[in-house]
């Protein structure tokens, strides 16, 4: 009778897991929704603003193009869906933070929070980095080196996509201390070994770079360069950090070592804040037994 009152409360926790999911998916969907709706309707406006450091840099007379037919309508549409997307990370992040703090102990909450909140804050950081600073350059170079009578007249889909690898390209170099810090936690490595590596590191940015920007120097040396910065920031946030992140694998240790022990000895798992993952595979709250 006890393992069948198991078995139904297991099934109710899985689809208590499953509605929780499908409620904030929708959140999700709808935040998307409610950002695109506005963004649409200036579509026009935020594409010239993302074509401003391209097109104050082409030859007088001389204008974007669109090759295909649909180009018009469906590119000022594929960014407006972006960038609402993109805007609405923060509240996206949240969302899946809600739905796995349940299952986090106290001292990891403690990790993560900040841990998106600085992966979010670098992820623009390094994309304003690429608009402001990157751009301009990489734009004015490859137009400088057109050959002559070269008219220089970039086609909106292409150079719409060619901006959202920058983008991400970028933004996703900027997490670099975010994961120096990650891996010191997680036991991956140590500053002091990271600190060895640094001659690796400052070569293997500069690989990086070459494969995620385009064919010239000056992308590569803007993308690399600030990776490298970036990783010296990992380090240090890591060796500062490094006391905390011991006490905190050290608690988690102790966690761990407690549940196998109450496991072994059929007590029921304490009902304390952090305790215990509220994962599919929990025990139940309450120890119930049989007739």
């Amino acid at each position: 009778m006890a393992s069948s009152n198991e078995t139904v409360e297991q099934e109710q926790g899985f689809l208590s897991h499953l509605i929780e999911l499908r409620d904030r998916l929708m959140k999700m969907v709808l935040a998307v929704v409610l950002l695109f709706i506005p963004l649409f309707i200036v579509r026009d406006k935020i594409y010239s603003w993302l074509a401003d450091p391209l097109s104050r840099l082409l030859p007088e007379g001389t204008e974007m193009i669109a090759y295909e037919v649909a180009s018009p309508f469906l590119i000022p549409l594929k960014l407006s869906l972006m960038l609402s997307v993109f805007l609405a990370i923060p509240f996206l992040l949240y969302q899946i933070w809600a739905f796995v703090a349940p299952g986090l102990y106290s001292h990891e909450k403690r990790l993560v929070a900040p841990l998106l909140a600085s992966s979010t804050l670098l992820f623009y950081a390094g994309v304003a980095f690429s608009y402001f600073v990157v751009f301009p350059l990489v734009f004015g170079f490859l137009i400088n080196v057109a050959p002559e009578g070269v008219q220089v007249s970039p086609d909106i889909a292409r150079y719409l996509d060619f901006v959202i690898t920058m983008f991400f390209a970028f933004g996703i170099a900027f997490e670099v201390p975010v994961a120096t810090v990650l891996l010191v936690v997680t036991g991956v490595t140590t500053p002091e070994k990271l600190t060895k590596m640094r001659p690796y590191v400052f070569v293997g940015a500069f690989i990086i770079g070459m494969f995620l920007t385009p064919p010239d120097v000056v992308s590569q040396i803007l993308l690399a360069v600030p990776m490298y910065i970036l990783f010296e920031l990992g380090v240090f946030l890591s060796s500062r950090f490094k006391l905390w992140v011991k006490d905190a694998s050290d608690a988690r240790e102790s966690m761990v070592e407690e549940e196998v022990k109450t496991e072994s000895s059929g007590a029921a798992t304490p009902k304390t804040s952090g305790g215990y993952r509220n994962s599919l595979t929990d025990h139940n709250d309450s120890d119930e037994s049989g007739p």
